[in-house]
């Protein structure tokens, strides 16, 4: 500011020696001067645009000569500092020329640079008194070091191991939490991924607070997909409230997303249980219309996100299976038994692609672990699966576990059980281990929810060897094992099962002839049952003995002829999605009570539900209930 005052003075008194010689009095002036006058009047303007854009010109380089001319032993520190090739380099700069705050805080820098790369140890470094001079420097004029500089300045104090309670490092984090107003977005986002990603302390925690606020108030200011994607992961599950509002970005910058990107987007929702449905389905589409070509390391992790949301979009999921089809046999093991997992999540069965599956599983079975075997066979249990090649795959998976059951886990070795009996796999060797009395009361003493459903899955191992193993003689459950009821996840009852109740009252014609939810000893509830004479009229059933029941209310023999009818109703979620196939569950359900003596009569809702009237519904069941007595006489 002073030099150019003083220009600006130089030149007004420049100007006044030019335009002095021009005041002449009018008097002495010869009719000629006129033209003099005129003439010098341009020239004179003209000479004053000329000095006053000079004088800008001149105001400019006299500030670059201020910056440089003035301090050219600055430039020369700066240069000392930045072609350092070792730290005793760097601490000499120090030692040797005076530094201000910018210069110590770059000699810091500049040192966990050389310490990442080169693996030096720091503890050399923290006790030299020359970079404990630096320290000195840097605290007394901490407020001269640029923003710019700021946040590197106190990435590298952590990198170096600076004590945590150290005066110089309490200042630069105040500092940082001083400035944080006039940090831009993207140094507020950087320093919030890299606290997130250290290691907490009380005072990093406070910052981090205060980091995290910044960034709930100013998240409209991210402008790219890089920022919001990198904060979803590291930073997001701090607050639910940044959260919200970086999905909120997400979706806006969904179209912007590479592969790369939804796949990590995908992983942050999974892992952290968010059931986004609009960002889910935002990047379902693009995935789709964008036709990008997809690794198989993104369609394993989009596989597993997907099945951990439960979330369904029948055309990503023809994708994933289509070009995970061609890859399966370069795909590593471990890929293959989460692609199995995630699929039988999902409920999603392409034949196609599980029969690849069941014949890598079996071209590389010494590969797979007994976990990840027990993890492929819950998965095709799920599915009711079964291999092309049934009979070579499950001699292999009979092989593979052979006597490694006693290395399962009490529960484990009672799900694999479950799920061979689902596949109609399951041998006596198991299902003796399972039913051996030392094993099942260990189940059976366990009163939690998780522990009534392994009670269950003991009910159903149970009625497997007595219905579908005609050579196993035991040990069975007792008795008293044969009371537990599947635990009841919805108290309202469902359009169709009371759509179904009504109907059947009508059918039943009076409600002794029929009984509604009847829980097995089996494990398995039907929804209602009947019976027919041998001309098919309803009896009484409360009447006549229920061997299938834990107490049954009759003592009666049934007369000769007489069918039990048992109504099973199938909902939405007891099939695989997309297709009319029951999981393995409810498969196994039916094929049990049609083994018990039942005529089953299902109900699915796909059918029921479209019929509109009462008539029409009741129609429906008489035919079903005639066809399945037709059937069983056709036997």
């Amino acid at each position: 500011m002073a030099a150019r005052l003083v220009q600006r003075c130089c030149h007004r008194l420049f100007c006044g020696s030019i335009f002095a010689p021009l005041a002449t009095p009018t008097s002495l002036l010869a009719p000629a001067s006129k033209t003099v006058v005129a003439r010098a009047l341009p020239q004179a303007a003209l000479a004053s645009l000329h000095t006053s854009s000079l004088s800008r010109q001149t105001d400019k380089l006299s500030v670059k000569e201020q910056v440089y001319s003035r301090h050219p032993e600055h430039r020369e520190i700066d240069e000392l500092i930045e072609s350092a090739s070792s730290p005793e380099d760097l601490l000499n700069v120090g030692e040797h020329h005076p530094l201000n705050g910018n210069q110590a805080s770059a000699v810091v820098i500049q040192l966990s640079r050389l310490v990442v790369d080169k693996k030096l140890e720091t503890e050399s470094i923290l006790q030299d008194s020359r970079f404990q001079q630096v320290l000195n420097i840097l605290n007394s004029q901490l407020s001269q070091v640029w923003n710019s500089s700021l946040l590197p300045l106190l990435k590298s104090l952590y990198r170096l191991g600076l004590e945590r309670n150290k005066r110089e490092l309490r200042s630069v984090k105040q500092e940082v939490r001083w400035r944080l107003r006039r940090l831009n977005f993207r140094q507020i986002a950087s320093l919030a991924e890299y606290i997130a990603a250290s290691e907490h302390t009380e005072d990093q925690s406070e910052l981090l607070s205060d980091v995290v606020k910044h960034l709930e108030l100013r998240w409209t200011e991210i402008g790219d997909t890089r920022v919001v994607v990198a904060l979803m992961m590291k930073v997001g599950h701090l607050s639910q409230t940044l959260m919200d509002r970086l999905e909120d970005k997400a979706l806006e910058l969904a179209e912007q997303f590479t592969a790369e990107d939804i796949r990590k987007v995908a992983l942050v929702l999974a892992l952290q249980n968010r059931r986004s449905v609009p960002l889910l389905r935002a990047i379902s589409y693009h995935l789709v219309q964008k036709h990008f070509t997809l690794s198989t390391s993104v369609l394993v992790d989009l596989a597993f996100a997907y099945g951990k949301l439960n979330f369904h979009q029948t055309q990503v999921f023809q994708k994933m299976a289509s070009d995970l089809h061609a890859r399966v046999p370069e795909m590593a093991h471990g890929d293959v038994g989460r692609c199995i997992k995630s699929f039988a999540y999902l409920k999603w069965l392409n034949l196609p692609l599980f029969e690849a599956f069941a014949q890598y599983t079996l071209d590389k079975a010494d590969r797979f672990t007994m976990l990840q075997l027990w993890n492929v066979i819950l998965s095709f249990a799920r599915l009711n699966f079964q291999p092309s090649r049934s009979e070579n795959y499950f001699n292999m998976v009979h092989e593979k576990l052979g006597d490694q059951l006693d290395s399962l886990d009490l529960h484990l070795l009672t799900d694999l059980v479950w799920s061979l009996c689902v596949l109609q796999q399951a041998k006596t060797p198991y299902l003796q281990r399972v039913l051996a009395p030392q094993l099942y009361s260990q189940l059976l003493a366990d009163q939690t929810p998780r522990g009534q459903n392994y009670r269950l899955k003991l009910m159903h191992i149970n009625a497997a060897a007595r219905l579908e193993c005609p050579g196993y003689q035991g040990p069975f459950l007792p008795p008293e094992a044969l009371s537990a009821t599947e635990p009841t996840r919805d108290t309202k009852a469902s359009p169709l099962q009371s759509s179904l109740q009504e109907v059947l009252n009508r059918v039943a014609k009076d409600e002794v002839n029929r009984r509604f939810n009847v829980h097995t000893i089996y494990g398995w509830q039907l929804d209602a049952e009947m019976m027919l004479n041998s001309d098919n009229q309803p009896l009484p059933i409360k009447d006549f003995a229920a061997p299938y029941l834990l107490q049954s209310e009759g003592t009666k023999p049934p007369p000769r002829g007489t069918r039990r009818i048992a109504f099973l109703r199938w909902e939405f979620p007891n099939f695989s999605s997309r297709s009319k196939d029951l999981l393995g569950r409810f498969a196994m359900a039916r094929r049990h009570l049609q083994a018990a003596g039942f005529l089953i009569v299902d109900v699915p809702y796909y059918e029921f539900l479209e019929l509109k009237s009462e008539w029409q519904k009741e129609a429906y069941l008489k035919d079903k209930m005639n066809k399945a007595v037709g059937a069983e006489m056709a036997k």
